[in-house]
């Protein structure tokens, strides 16, 4: 497999053989305490790589959040590192959920150290904020494009704070989570035929009728839509069908609370897990 090879393409070919799951790797420390490890980087490394060598078989990714890593500094950090190796080393794509927005070189520094081939934190995609205009991406779709790698933009999140900015609509008229949607759909207007483009949305699943009521086109976007909300949050297989309706084929069943409960048996993980990747099978 090229290092250059399209993003989307990866993805597409993962969800195709293992299955829609995204399960996130969030090591708080009230799971860390329920699991019975120490609330340090040795916890969060242990943790980390337990739900990696069990879940790995049936998810298309896995979803670090970066916080929960950070707080323990440049220990933490470190342990980053190693997990976003260890799931290269295992062939299994990765979001970094860092959600990072800003202008310019700054910008671009953050991409640097997350989407270049043989950075410290390099990972296969990370999630951003387009909260400071759809163009302060630029650096990031670019960078992204360049190295095979692919993006995540938030668009229609499940927080309720959320509707204060994305239900807004412009001077257009158009919400702005539509025109999100809409930059996304051109940024993957050169992907081939059939091929989801590296512009990613995240887009909530316990989030109703917005998507109909706001007017966006998800399938248009053709790439793939990260959809948080499932499981503990309270979202199902139903929901999926009515948030996403023809666009349901191109979500990402993103979960954790509902597959780290079962831990820290690998074998409870593994069962569960599997069990969530024939539910959640289209």
């Amino acid at each position: 497999m090229s290092a250059a090879e399209a993003f989307g393409a990866r993805l597409q070919r993962a969800v195709g053989e293992r299955g829609p799951l995204v399960v996130g790797i969030d090591p708080h420390a009230g799971i860390l305490r329920d699991w019975g490890l120490p609330d340090d980087a040795d916890g969060v490394r242990s943790f980390s790589r337990t739900v990696v060598e069990a879940c790995g078989e049936h998810v298309c990714a896995f979803k670090p959040q970066a916080a929960f890593f950070e707080r323990h500094g440049s220990a933490g950090v470190a342990a980053l590192e190693e997990t976003l190796a260890l799931l290269r080393d295992r062939g299994v794509l990765s979001i970094l959920d860092a959600k990072r927005g800003d202008i310019g070189s700054t910008m671009d520094a953050y991409v640097e150290s997350v989407l270049a081939p043989g950075a410290p934190l390099e990972a296969d995609s990370i999630t951003l904020s387009p909260y400071l205009g759809f163009g302060s991406l630029a650096p990031a779709l670019e960078r992204a494009d360049a190295a095979g790698k692919g993006v995540f933009v938030l668009a229609l999140t499940s927080n309720p704070e959320g509707r204060e900015v994305q239900h807004a609509r412009g001077a257009d008229g158009r919400a702005i989570a539509r025109a999100i949607a809409e930059h996304a759909a051109a940024a993957n207007a050169s992907a081939p035929a059939g091929e989801w483009g590296g512009a990613g949305l995240v887009i909530g699943a316990t989030t109703g009728d917005a998507v109909q009521e706001l007017g966006l086109d998800l399938a248009a976007v053709r790439g793939p839509l990260l959809a948080p909300g499932f499981g503990a949050q309270g979202a199902g297989p139903a929901e999926r069908d009515a948030v996403f309706g023809d666009a349901r084929g191109q979500v990402l069943v993103s979960i954790s609370r509902q597959v780290v409960a079962a831990g820290p048996d690998p074998v409870a993980l593994r069962t569960r897990v599997r069990e969530l990747a024939q539910q959640y099978a289209l």
